[in-house]
């Protein structure tokens, strides 16, 4: 039984390591059950019972490509943390590592993309609890301007609009500032202004998101009074982005 599952496994294995060759080399058109099977060196009926139709093999590989890329992204997460790299220049690098990533998989992307897909998929929500942890750095340095939610919904969006955007014009008309351009616009909304000094709101909002960011780590409080207080911080926060916004 266990040789039979891992057999199984391993067929499994190399019939999305196939699939996800031809959709990056060829485009998600050239990814038919019946390559995907040469490919593979199985029979085509396999392939419909491990993934279930054509849109299960490709749904089974966006997820193996994301996972690889978050396990990627986790390291460098990681380093950067331990290391004490700058919060902004990290968030920096991994904006440009996930815009280099679609630009250079356009297909998966575009799977990657899908909202329905994407709320079912494991890969693509460890993704995003590492852009909040990006996200984190940047709070606990003091240096947020709206509530963590906020921003990764703000960065998610415009990294996915910037990739797709890019990836709607012609190869040769492409602009390739456009994505940073978009950074920029992203920074400039959701950090503190680091050069005019700012106002008793956006001082206030700052030091209520700082400190949430710390919340969890302030062990002199019980765990109910760290729930109560992060109750209140987001208010603040979310308080003050409102009538700044």
């Amino acid at each position: 039984m266990i040789e039979q599952g891992t057999q199984r496994d391993e067929t499994r294995a190399r019939i999305v390591e196939v699939a996800g060759t031809m959709l990056r080399e060829q485009g998600a058109a050239a990814v038919t059950t019946r390559a995907v099977a040469d490919g593979a060196g199985v029979q085509a009926p396999t392939i419909y019972r491990l993934f279930g139709d054509k849109d299960g093999l490709l749904e089974a590989v966006a997820e193996h490509a994301m996972t690889t890329f978050s396990a990627q992204k986790a390291e460098a997460v990681r380093a950067a943390r331990i290391e004490h790299t700058d919060p902004v220049e990290d968030f920096r690098t991994g904006w440009e590592t996930t815009i280099a990533f679609g630009l250079a998989n356009p297909d998966l992307f575009v799977l990657l993309a899908d909202p329905e897909r994407g709320r079912r998929s494991a890969a693509a929500r460890a993704g995003t609890a590492l852009l909040a942890e990006r996200v984190r750095r940047v709070a606990e340095a003091g240096r947020l301007a709206v509530p963590e939610r906020r921003a990764v919904d703000l960065v998610h969006a415009a990294g996915t609009g910037a990739v797709l955007a890019i990836l709607a014009t012609a190869p040769e008309d492409r602009d390739p500032g456009l994505a940073d351009e978009a950074f920029q616009a992203v920074l400039g909304r959701i950090l503190v202004p680091g050069s005019a000094p700012a106002g008793a709101g956006d001082a206030i909002t700052s030091a209520a998101i700082t400190l949430r960011a710390a919340v969890s780590d302030l062990d002199a409080l019980t765990v109910a009074e760290r729930a109560m207080l992060a109750e209140w911080l987001d208010r603040v926060a979310a308080g003050s982005s409102a009538a700044a916004g």
